[in-house]
């Protein structure tokens, strides 16, 4: 399944994601697509909303100490719930649907999810640091909240402008 990462301003990335209920052969082709894309982008983190598909599905894969990324590592993760979350931590983020920008955001420093796997089993992870900061961005995607609209009104009225450049830019 050959996915393409749908980016800003689309409205399709604010719609709010539904609950998955099958886990079929055609849940683990998105999943696996959303995976070469991802990866095709240089990514380390994909909601299924931000391929065109409205449902509670993300994939992770966080680089290793060398700064590889192995499929072995993967996470993937349906119908995520947050359980806990503690502390707070400020990091600079960007987002594949939001190419070509950065932004410092706040957010909760270890976090608890439940959630379950490709084939439904229920699975816990206890996250902090990158994988941390990495689920809370893309469980974002899954409620429809992007990056940048948790920026304050005078950064995201910069932000508007900054992207509106970059495209006009792009274009010539």
């Amino acid at each position: 399944m050959m996915l393409s990462i749908v980016e800003y301003p689309d409205k399709k990335l604010k719609e709010k994601s539904s609950p998955v209920e099958v886990f079929d052969k055609e849940l683990h082709a998105l999943l696996d697509g959303m995976y070469d894309a991802m990866m095709a982008s240089n990514g380390i983190g994909l909601a299924a909303i931000q391929v065109a598909h409205a449902k509670r599905a993300l994939i992770l894969s966080i680089p290793d100490e060398n700064s590889e990324q192995s499929k072995e590592n993967l996470i993937e993760m349906i119908n995520p719930v947050m359980t806990h979350k503690r502390g707070e931590t400020v990091y600079q983020e960007g987002c594949l649907s939001v190419p070509s920008f950065y932004e410092d955001i706040i957010r909760y420093e270890t976090i608890k999810i439940n959630y379950q796997d490709r084939d439904g089993n229920t699975k816990q992870l206890e996250a902090d640091g990158l994988l941390s900061i990495a689920i809370q961005h893309e469980m974002d995607h899954l409620e429809g909240i992007l990056f940048i609209d948790k920026l304050s009104y005078s950064r995201r009225k910069k932000f508007e402008k900054e992207y509106k450049r970059a495209q006009k830019e792009k274009k010539i």
